[in-house]
């Protein structure tokens, strides 16, 4: 069975039947409690226990760590961009680690930011050191993955777009919430990846709702191996695999498309956000984003997070 690692300012926990169990460890961060597995399998059995909305729970994945991101990774995503899924590549963006935040924190938008978007992801938690040049199987990846956690890729696409800045414009404070927990996988579960349902919902209004089986491009197999090839990744590190059709951002249509690509760049920048300007699905200040991602039949269920949008 799938064990739920909760996190709180000073200890980890368990979710349990019960409640909340207290994990004895003295680790403070996630690669070193996923190295302390023991301790981790002791509180999964034990007794005693705190009700779970007693804690004040913060991301299950610490700080400083890596944060890399696969792009256009869901088939439906990357025709809604206007593009084809058959020609799309496997590539990787990073994130700063101070972009993470708590599963119930507010996600804060900087004032020069206009156009604040959404995308539900899952993360892999690295389990295991992967220096470059390491050969990751499919008999072996569960080595390499230790769990999923729920992960918002927030995005200001005004800064995204004009610049082709995805490092800015995903890396601000509180634009990578994570959680509320660690789902540790064995690796018979971990086969299971493809039946994962992603869904979003902004004030009960659902926004993206897909199963990564026949959307996912490249699964975490493909990632870890092509990331393997030049990138060194530590336990406790985070990989974001993409999200399904449903953001703010959508393509224009195509006659519209071809005018702005006879434009000046800054002339066709200008006169499309101009339109996006009337998309209200775009984050407002006082949203509450909620994103959940489980099996249809709960045998895996990562949680539901649930963060408020504040504009300073």
């Amino acid at each position: 069975m799938t064990i739920s690692v909760l996190r709180t300012a000073d200890a980890w926990w368990v979710h349990t039947a019960t409640g909340a169990a207290k994990i004895a460890t003295d680790a403070t961060t996630t690669g070193a409690l996923l190295a302390d597995r023991a301790a981790i399998e002791a509180a999964a059995s034990d007794t005693t226990t705190v009700p779970v909305d007693s804690l004040d729970l913060v991301s299950p994945v610490t700080v400083p760590c890596r944060v890399v991101a696969q792009m256009t990774n869901f088939a439906s995503h990357v025709t809604d961009a206007g593009m084809d899924p058959k020609t799309i590549p496997l590539t990787f963006f990073r994130k700063t680690s101070g972009s993470i935040s708590g599963p119930f924190d507010d996600i804060v938008k900087p004032q020069h930011v206009k156009f604040l978007d959404y995308e539900v992801e899952i993360g892999l938690v690295i389990g295991q050191e992967i220096p470059v040049g390491t050969e990751v199987t499919e008999s072996n990846l569960a080595d390499y993955v230790a769990g999923l956690v729920v992960t918002n890729d927030v995005s200001a696409r005004d800064i995204q777009l004009p610049q082709t800045q995805f490092y800015e414009a995903k890396s601000y404070p509180t634009f990578t919430p994570v959680g509320p927990a660690l789902v540790l996988l064995t690796a018979d579960e971990l086969k299971r990846f493809g039946d994962l349902r992603l869904s979003l919902r902004v004030n009960g209004e659902a926004r993206q709702d897909m199963l990564v089986d026949g959307d996912m491009i490249y699964k975490p197999l493909q990632a870890l191996q092509s990331l393997a090839r030049f990138q060194h990744l530590n336990p406790g590190d985070l990989v974001l695999t993409g999200t399904p059709v449903g953001t703010a951002l959508s393509a224009p249509p195509k006659p519209v498309e071809i005018i702005g690509s006879l434009l000046p760049p800054a002339v066709k920048w200008k006169a499309f956000f101009r339109r996006q300007a009337g998309n209200p699905k775009y984050l407002q200040h006082g949203d509450v984003v909620e994103l959940s991602v489980a099996t249809d039949d709960g045998a895996i269920d990562l949680g539901t997070q649930r963060t408020s949008v504040r504009y300073v």
